[in-house]
């Protein structure tokens, strides 16, 4: 009776274990698909999702959906807390242009040299800063993200200083510049976050990435063992800062550019409010959290200028014309009622009800056991 009741669950759970990949090339797939449908959602897009509009600002979610991926690997991961990110995203963005600009070498050449030295940053960073942990760590990576934005702003010729950096277009395909190629652009951000995603799964999954979740929990009882939190913790922070540099990548050839915000460590905070809105240690949760902030930042900056809301009352008007205010209320409202995110939020959901489920179906075996042991009795 138990044997032959095991053998179903072994199977539904071994079903369960492929749900997640399966809705997820579902959803690669639609989203694919999308620049080729005729769907509008109002509110949310400007326009039918093969507009250029509309396909460049899922392009934006997308990228920054890839870097708040990223940002989940150090914090959800390793459990350290980076307000210096955003260098690495830089990096990427203006060693592309400086790449094309200054070598003059194609975009499929300088695209590895951008990842390159997005590896490099982050290895000369990373090895210092995490001589130390918690606040001196996250104050060290915030003195180079600062550092890295003050080069940005003073090197007027190389880098563009307050006004930003173009992307030289001589150097880049023809299909990947203006806005009638957006299609293929968004295109290529969709690549990005799925490249990004399988490589954050592959740490994850990979025994550096056990290591790196075993120092987040207790780092002396991993030196006890014998093994090195350090290097664990330097190699997630080199995989994390390369994995931005690529999102930036895509930044600065969505963009056509890039400005020095792209260096700050205001960005950094911005992409801890994703991670944290979308659930911290959760891979889908930091793609919904990227998407929806930077959906949120877009339109509701068109909302506060719309006639309607400036018709309202002062003491509405202005809070209501300020999208920062909005978003700040909003997340306040999250880590209030949601503290664990909106994906924790919803995981916490379905472990409750597997748990009231497997119950059941614990009491439901007991019942016929019972049921069998009656009938044999009465035989006997």
């Amino acid at each position: 009776m138990t044997v032959t009741t095991g053998v179903p669950t072994l199977i539904e759970g071994r079903k369960v274990r492929y749900v997640p990949f399966l809705v997820g090339a579902a959803l690669v797939v639609v989203m694919a698909l999308l620049p080729l449908l005729n769907i509008s959602i109002p509110g949310i897009l400007p326009g039918p999702t093969y507009t250029p509009g509309s396909l460049a600002l899922l392009s934006l979610c997308m990228v920054f959906a890839a870097l708040a991926l990223s940002y989940n690997l150090l914090l959800g991961t390793s459990g350290m807390l980076s307000f210096g990110h955003a260098l690495y995203f830089g990096a990427g963005a203006y060693g592309l242009g400086l790449a094309l600009k200054l070598l003059q070498v194609p975009l499929v050449v300088g695209v590895p040299i951008a990842l390159l030295g997005g590896l490099v940053l982050a290895a000369f960073t990373g090895s210092i800063a995490m001589r130390v942990s918690g606040i001196p760590f996250a104050m060290v990576t915030l003195a180079f993200a600062q550092a890295g934005s003050v080069l940005v702003r003073r090197n007027q010729q190389i880098t563009g200083g307050e006004e930003g950096m173009r992307l030289p277009v001589d150097f880049v395909p023809e299909w990947l510049v203006g806005v009638i190629h957006t299609r293929n652009l968004y295109w290529v951000t969709l690549a990005v976050l799925v490249v990004v995603y399988l490589v954050v799964l592959w740490v994850d999954r990979s025994r550096l990435g056990h290591l790196a979740q075993a120092t987040r929990e207790n780092e002396l009882r991993v030196q006890v063992l014998g093994l090195r939190p350090y290097v664990a913790k330097l190699l997630v922070f080199i995989v994390a800062g390369v994995c931005a540099a690529l999102a930036g990548i895509a930044y600065m050839l969505l963009q056509s550019g890039t400005q020095p915000s792209a260096v700050g460590a205001d960005l950094t905070i911005t992409v801890l409010v994703m991670v944290v809105l979308g659930g911290v240690g959760f891979r889908w949760g930091a793609i919904v959290g990227g998407m929806l902030y930077t959906i949120l930042d877009q339109r509701l900056t068109v909302l506060a200028r719309s006639a309607w809301i400036d018709e309202l009352p002062a003491w509405l008007h202005i809070p209501l014309s300020e999208p920062l205010f909005i978003l700040g209320v909003l997340f306040i409202l999250v880590v209030m009622f949601l503290p664990g995110g909106i994906a924790g939020t919803i995981d916490a959901w379905v472990r409750r009800r597997l748990g009231e489920r497997t119950r059941l179906q614990l009491r439901q075996l007991d019942d016929a056991t019972e049921q069998v042991d009656e009938s044999v009795e009465m035989k006997v």
